[in-house]
């Protein structure tokens, strides 16, 4: 008797462009270390003009499209543009060159890796405690560093650059958080693809600083102080080896954005966004944030009286390394769960509790 065969599974259609590809592939290679965020920036505003009426830029760097300026209700959508780095602290008589953190620099990968040293005339080299890291430039003397522009405070980050990993992941350096700059982009893009009209403002905001302290966030939170805000950062996937699932929790990859709870985190909004969720059968994990979330989602919260807050995070694997990873049908997950929610968000909403 002849068995049946099985029809070959349908291959998932991808939302993501090849233009959104070439993008994120450009916006990932492009260095925007703490503090030096604005080619990225420009390459970010460039991708996602075409989507908004209008534009600002502040005065340290955070960038925000607009769409529906003239309504009175005002969404943002938000993620951090700026990457970990470091710093020149000390040259050398003999020209090696000593250097401190810019943001959350992991030391344990620091040895052995090629690093661009970012001056008016860029060079190149990088060759783990903070103080035993150092970088050689083949100089045999504190003068002939400095004829290279090479000074303190010169900012460096690592050569590494964007990779495709079996067709299921995204890889490289600083991942964490341009990914969710791409995504948030991503958002605004197909609502203008897709002629959707919102009732509302939206803020589509890539803020600067985050790594040291949120800081771009806390400012634009201010400037803009919306009735509402989602960020999106990245988290911990826990499945891989030596991560204490007890203290961090269990979430990976490939099972969908991370829904964080949590003070900081206001319940009303997140309830929607898990709603939204469920109707569109889009996955997600939840997270439980002792105290602050650590991302920009403090920031926001915690501003003018409070503005309603939520986190949709992004499961990454190997934070702050030059081999992050993201799932890619996770990061166009956590793409739909944010454009649904926009599409559900009514200026009616009520925040208060009781």
């Amino acid at each position: 008797m002849a068995t049946k065969k099985k029809a070959p599974a349908k291959k998932k259609t991808s939302i993501l462009t090849d233009e959104d590809k070439n993008f994120f592939e450009a916006y990932i290679n492009n260095p925007s270390p703490t503090g030096f965020e604005a080619e990225g920036q420009k390459l970010w505003l460039n991708y996602i003009k075409p989507a908004i009426d209008k534009h600002e830029v502040d005065t340290y760097g955070t960038v925000y499209g607009i769409v529906n300026p003239a309504a009175k209700f005002k969404v943002v959508i938000e993620a951090h543009a700026d990457e970990i780095s470091w710093f020149v602290s000390y040259i050398t008589p003999e020209g090696l060159i000593y250097v401190k953190r810019n943001g959350g620099s992991d030391h344990q990968i620091a040895p052995s890796k090629r690093v661009w040293i970012h001056t008016r005339r860029d060079s190149k080299e990088q060759t783990p405690e903070v103080k035993n890291i150092f970088l050689d430039l083949g100089c045999i003397s504190k003068k002939e560093v400095e004829a290279l522009g090479v000074h303190v405070g010169c900012v460096i980050t690592y050569q590494d650059e964007f990779f495709t990993l079996n067709d299921r992941y995204f890889g490289g350096r600083a991942l964490d958080n341009r990914a969710g700059g791409f995504i948030i982009a991503k958002v605004a893009r197909l609502l203008k693809e897709n002629k959707k009209q919102l009732p509302f403002a939206l803020y589509i905001v890539n803020s600067v600083q985050e790594e040291v302290g949120l800081n771009g966030a806390a400012m634009v939170a201010h400037t803009i102080h919306p009735d509402c805000a989602i960020i999106t950062d990245v988290c911990h996937d826990t499945t891989t080896p030596m991560i204490d699932k007890n203290v961090e929790g269990d979430f990976g990859s490939g099972r969908g954005p991370v829904l964080t709870i949590g003070p900081a985190v206001h319940n009303k909004l997140l309830d929607f966004i898990i709603e939204t969720a469920d109707k569109k059968k889009i996955p997600y994990q939840i997270d439980a944030a002792s105290r602050f979330t650590g991302t920009d989602t403090d920031a926001f919260a915690y501003t003018k009286g409070g503005i309603p807050s939520a986190l949709i995070s992004l499961p990454l694997r190997y934070m702050h390394t030059t081999v992050e990873l993201v799932n890619i049908e996770d990061l166009e997950n956590v793409v739909k769960l944010i454009y649904e929610s926009l599409l559900n968000l009514k200026p009616n909403f009520d925040f208060k509790y009781l």
